[in-house]
C-alpha cells in the first residue's frame, strides 16, 4: 500500500510541476506580447511626432531583454494551449 501511495504522490507532484510550468510559459508569452505592443506603440508615436526616439529605444531594450531571458516563441505565433 505504501508503494501505491508513493507513486500516486509522485504523479501528483509531476502534474503540479507541469501545470506550473505551463502557467509560467503563458505568463512569459503574455509579457512578451505586451512588450511587443509597447514597442509598436512607441514607434508609431515617434513616427507621428508625438513620441520620442528614446521611448522607442527603451521599449526595444525591454523587449530584447525579455527575449534574451525567455526566448522568442511568442514572435513565431505559437499560442499557449494550441
Amino acid at each position: 500500500m505504501a508503494g501505491f501511495l508513493d507513486r500516486a504522490k509522485e504523479q501528483a507532484q509531476n502534474a503540479l510541476s507541469q501545470g506550473k510550468q505551463k502557467v509560467d510559459e503563458v505568463q512569459q508569452q503574455r509579457a512578451g506580447n505586451d512588450l511587443l505592443k509597447q514597442l509598436g506603440a512607441a514607434y508609431y508615436a515617434e513616427r507621428r511626432g508625438t513620441g520620442s526616439a528614446q521611448a522607442t529605444q527603451d521599449a526595444l531594450t525591454a523587449l530584447e531583454a525579455h527575449i534574451s531571458t525567455h526566448g522568442d516563441a511568442f514572435l513565431r505565433g505559437s499560442h499557449p494551449g494550441a
